[in-house]
């Protein structure tokens, strides 16, 4: 084998072991992926049970239940569709009727309901995630901050 052959040897294992790697990383965090829907996705294409989803939208008006201890039931709204929305745990400081949200979780198997682990509301008066400003525009719901 001359000089220039092994060389190339060296290299093209390099990249066989980076391209494996690479292929291990993605395979590893193919689970770790959460996709964003808004209730208009939901509606027009359903999600399977036990696939975990971002979910944004607005809470809807007169849609807050509060149960016992920290059990809570809201629906999230893009003002063409509506999702239901369990969740037991402290909402945040900024939750309330009307504003952005996005929930994370899984929908129950044979229920329409929405089983929500994480709930992620606006910081400030401008803020409201990208997904949810961009699908509350599209519909025309939301106007933003003049863009």
């Amino acid at each position: 084998m001359t000089r220039k052959q092994k060389r190339l040897a060296v290299i093209a294992g390099g990249v066989g072991v980076v391209g494996v790697a690479v292929l291990l990383v993605l395979f590893a965090l193919q689970e770790q992926i959460v996709y964003f829907h808004s209730p208009t996705d939901i509606a027009e294409k359903p999600v399977d049970p036990g696939t975990r989803i971002r979910l944004g939208g607005l809470v809807a008006e007169d849609s807050v239940n509060r149960g016992q201890g920290t059990a809570v039931e809201f629906a999230v709204t893009d003002t063409a569709n509506t999702v239901e929305i369990s969740y037991n745990g402290i909402l945040p400081d900024l939750f309330r009727e009307g504003q952005g949200v996005v929930v994370e979780g899984v929908f129950r198997p044979g229920n329409s309901q929405f089983v929500a682990d994480t709930v992620l509301a606006k910081h400030d008066e401008t803020y409201m995630p990208k997904e949810v400003a961009d699908s509350l525009k599209a519909q025309g719901v939301w106007q933003g901050d003049g863009e």
